[in-house]
């Protein structure tokens, strides 16, 4: 059974090895978001283009929620914050 499922698996082997590639990649991914020195390093980022007057309070709490979002596995959207969240 083994040399029949090689002769009829061959075919789709680079498509399997596409797949892998793929998997590998977003595990890579999702250590790197984890990772709290890229996280914090993410975050003085931020920090330093709001003092610097490149953007706004709420870019700036926007991005800092996407960043903390992905680190907790929270990937998509960032819903805008509620004016009377922070109170």
């Amino acid at each position: 059974m083994g040399l029949l499922s090689l002769v009829f698996g061959w075919p789709v082997a680079p498509l399997r090895g596409v797949i892998r590639l793929g998997e590998l990649i977003e595990e890579q991914v999702e250590r790197e978001m984890r990772d709290p020195t890229v996280v914090r390093h993410r975050l003085e980022e931020i920090e330093a283009a709001r003092a610097a007057g490149l953007i706004s309070e709420e870019e700036e709490a926007l991005e800092m929620r996407e960043v903390l979002q992905g680190m907790m596995g929270g990937f998509g959207p960032v819903q805008p914050a509620r004016r009377d969240e922070g109170r």
